[in-house]
C-alpha cells in the first residue's frame, strides 16, 4: 500500500485538499486500484477545526510515521502558517528522505522556510507572499498555479485542481490518457471529460 500522509492543523483549508484527497483515496480509473491510500497526521492526535468549521482529528502524530515509510507529504494551507514549524521540520525530514512534498497556500511559506525552495522552480499565491521568509530562491519563482521541481510541488490556493494534478502526475496514479480526461472535466470544465474518463 502507497500511503500519503495529508497534514491537519488548526485552520487547515477545506478546499485545498479535497480533489487530492479523492483522487488518491478512491480507486476509480487508477492505474492500480487500490495501491493507494490518505492517512491523517497531526502534531498530536487532538482535534483541529478547519476553516469551514469542520472538526478533524489526525490518524497518526509526526512521531509514530517514518518519512521512508511514506509516499508523498502533503500541506494544505490555513489561516495562518505561523506556529507550523513541527510541519516545517517535517517537510525537510520527507525531502531528506527523497520522498515527495507538495505544499499549497500557505504551506509554500514553510518550504521556503526550510529552504526547500531556494534552488528550485515554485509558485505560491504571490511572488510577495515569500519574500518575508528569507528564502533565496526568488529567481525560481513561476507564475503559475502550481510547480514541480524536483520532488517539491507547490500551488496557489485558487489553485486545487491543479494541485491535484501536479500530485497525481508525480505519484503516477493514473495512465496518462486518464489523467488527461480528468484534466479535461475537472480542470478545463469540458464534460467531454466525464465521457472520456468513462472509456478508461
Amino acid at each position: 500500500m502507497h500511503t500519503v500522509h495529508l497534514a491537519l492543523y488548526e485552520g487547515l483549508a477545506d478546499w485545498e485538499y479535497g480533489y487530492v484527497a479523492a483522487g488518491i483515496n478512491n480507486p476509480e480509473f487508477q492505474r492500480a486500484p487500490g495501491t493507494f491510500e490518505i492517512r491523517t497526521v497531526g502534531v498530536t492526535r487532538d482535534s483541529v477545526t478547519t476553516i469551514g468549521g469542520v472538526q478533524m482529528t489526525p490518524g497518526l502524530t509526526l512521531g509514530e510515521v517514518d518519512p521512508t515509510q511514506s509516499t508523498m507529504l502533503v500541506l494544505p494551507g490555513a489561516q495562518s502558517w505561523d506556529g507550523n514549524d513541527p510541519f516545517v521540520d517535517a517537510a525537510l525530514r520527507w525531502n531528506a528522505a527523497g520522498v515527495p512534498v507538495a505544499g499549497i497556500c500557505g504551506a509554500t511559506l514553510g518550504l521556503a522556510r526550510a529552504g526547500l525552495l531556494d534552488h528550485r522552480r515554485h509558485t505560491s499565491n504571490a511572488r510577495e507572499q515569500l519574500a518575508p521568509t528569507g528564502y533565496q530562491g526568488a529567481e525560481h519563482y513561476v507564475d503559475a498555479p502550481a510547480v514541480t521541481d524536483d520532488g517539491i510541488i507547490t500551488a496557489a490556493a485558487v489553485a486545487p485542481v491543479e494541485f491535484a494534478r501536479e500530485v497525481f502526475a508525480l505519484l503516477g496514479i493514473y495512465e496518462p490518457a486518464v489523467l488527461d480526461a480528468w484534466w479535461q472535466l475537472y480542470g478545463k470544465k469540458d464534460p467531454a471529460g466525464f465521457y472520456a474518463l468513462a472509456e478508461n
